[in-house]
């Protein structure tokens, strides 16, 4: 089957709704097993690659908190199956995994509030993304951004890793999700999850919703030793990325030698000035102040001085999540519940909604 037009990107971002401005969505009519009853479902997933990084926290998680306030269902899932597309060593993995659950609870996740699961714990997504990918054209995925970059920085990527995509337009589509919060960089892969979601629907009949996309309206936080590329865990450079459990001397150390430039006065100018710029991206976000507010706050000082005035802002801000990851990884019963608990919230959403598919297919 041929795939439609792709959507172009402007009329995609058109059609975004960003968290800030979240509106409820009730819904009428039979009752299905996978219905949601008022506000809509999310669906989100974050690899298990250990504590998250501060742009980790600033640019979903902080936003995942919010969610859960706005919409009546909400899943949050650890995708370690899409984490195997590089190699993985089992016992690091295992721990990943849970300091991933640490993470997000420490952040403000709440099971009461968001079902919070382990993808390899629910069979359903492998199942609907082989199914998926049947509908999915090759040319189709080769033409996606990251397919790529990684490809080429691998020379050759595996099966996995092309068709990743695939299985993440099934996590999305396996719980009838409304909506998805996503980076800027990911806005073509939930693309992908929509024109799936329609070939389906048009081949075998209304199903699927068509999720649309969440952007975090915090700006993506910069290396800070190279304000041209985003803060990452994989940085060679120790001093690059601010982990939520860093200690507060690590993070005065990390910001008094982040990269600025030859200018002393504080001012906002990503283009001109990156360095400076994402110092006073990081202190509006951590203070809850507009970038504007945040040039206004560090008048009279130089950049070496407003180093320090951001990087006791971070403390601020990360020690309580600092405190709680610790409490929580030392109660690996505690975290090993919430995951199996969510798994199988999950799975009850999930199997009717396979099980729909499967008929319509002629399997059963």
């Amino acid at each position: 089957m041929a795939l439609p037009v792709r959507t172009s990107m402007k009329r995609l971002l058109g059609s975004i709704q960003r968290c800030t401005a979240t509106k409820s969505l009730c819904t009428e009519g039979k009752d299905t097993e996978n219905k949601v009853s008022c506000g809509g479902r999310v669906f989100s997933g974050i690899q298990p690659t250990g504590v998250p990084h501060l742009g980790n926290y600033l640019g979903a998680l902080e936003s995942w908190v919010g969610l859960q306030g706005s919409f009546s269902s909400v899943l949050y899932s650890i995708v370690d199956l899409h984490a195997i597309t590089v190699p993985q060593d089992p016992a690091l993995l295992r721990e990943n995994i849970l300091d991933m659950a640490a993470s997000l609870l420490a952040c403000g996740i709440s099971p009461a509030h968001s079902i919070i699961f382990q993808q390899s714990q629910v069979s359903e997504h492998a199942e609907l993304s082989w199914i998926l990918g049947c509908l999915t054209s090759m040319p189709r995925l080769r033409h996606l951004p990251q397919w790529k970059m990684k490809s080429k920085d691998k020379k050759e990527g595996s099966v996995g890793l092309f068709t990743y995509p695939v299985l993440q337009a099934a996590d999305i589509l396996l719980y009838r999700s409304t909506h998805v919060p996503v980076g800027e960089d990911q806005v073509q892969h939930l693309e992908l999850a929509q024109d799936v979601a329609r070939i389906f629907n048009n081949q075998y009949g209304e199903l699927f919703p068509i999720p649309q996309a969440l952007l975090s309206a915090s700006r993506r936080v910069k290396s800070l030793r190279d304000p041209a590329s985003k803060m990452s865990k994989s940085d060679p450079q120790r001093l690059a990325t601010v982990r939520l459990t860093d200690s507060p001397d690590d993070i005065v150390l990390k910001f008094r030698k982040a990269v600025t430039d030859f200018t002393s006065e504080v001012t906002f100018d990503p283009e001109r000035r990156p360095g400076v710029s994402n110092l006073v991206a990081i202190h509006a976000a951590v203070s809850g102040l507009t970038a504007e507010e945040a040039v206004r706050s560090a008048r009279g000082m130089d950049t070496a001085q407003y180093k320090l005035l951001v990087a006791d802002a971070v403390v601020h801000k990360v020690a309580p999540i600092r405190a709680e990851i610790a409490r929580l990884r030392a109660d690996r019963g505690h975290l090993e519940g919430v995951l199996t608990r969510g798994a199988q919230q999950a799975r009850d959403l999930a199997a009717p909604l396979l099980a729909e598919v499967r008929r319509r297919l002629g399997f059963c």
